[in-house]
């Protein structure tokens, strides 16, 4: 029975509410506790609903056509990005081949080969920001090859050059060689023709 006991003590220290209040409180902050109140609700939210229909009815073409120029600005904004891209390109080869071509200028004079020069070199590197050709640069980088890999030099040769070849000589060395110039040839007809008198 000591159980009993406990229960009994533990429900009377609760506190005690009637339970119709919560019911009214309910009410009041439930508008569909009451059917009234829940008609009166229903009807003022299809109000809203129309209301809101009808704006976005009024708004649809107007965001239509939003849609459109976004979009057409967006078509035209993607070409000229495109066009800018190709643009940049186009003017990185014309670079490239001019920084090339002052490399190979360069290098004429002290290498075997110069298109062995560009081949060694990083060209994006001596274009500025500007971009300019950085000629000095060019010139100390083509140094620092020569020393690094001194068998693209030209050869150095000492030995005494042979004569070029004399085109007068040779199978027409005993004098019966006609001259190649028409005037010459001309006079030689002449000479002829007149000795022959």
């Amino acid at each position: 029975m000591p159980e009993n006991e406990e229960t009994t003590e533990q429900v009377a220290t609760e506190p005690q509410q009637p339970e119709a209040a919560p019911e009214a409180e309910q009410a009041k902050t439930d508008p569909w506790a009451d059917p009234e109140a829940a008609r009166k609700e229903i009807e003022k939210l299809r109000r809203e609903a129309a209301k809101y229909r009808t704006k976005a009815g009024e708004l649809e073409p107007l965001a239509k056509k939003a849609k459109e120029l976004e979009d057409a600005q967006k078509s035209e904004q993607e070409r000229l990005t495109e066009q800018l891209r190709v643009a940049e390109d186009r003017a990185k080869v014309v670079q490239q081949r001019a920084v090339r071509a002052e490399v190979r200028a360069l290098a004429a004079a002290e290498f075997a080969d110069p298109d062995d020069a560009h081949a060694f070199l990083s060209l994006d590197d001596f274009v500025g920001d500007d971009g300019d050709i950085d000629t000095d640069g060019i010139r100390k980088e083509l140094g620092a090859l020569l020393k690094r890999k001194p068998h693209l030099a030209k050869p150095v040769d000492n030995s005494p050059r042979s004569p070029r070849p004399d085109r007068t000589q040779g199978s027409s060395g005993n004098g019966n060689r006609s001259s190649s110039d028409p005037g010459a040839i001309f006079a030689g007809i002449m000479d002829q023709a007149l000795k022959g008198r």
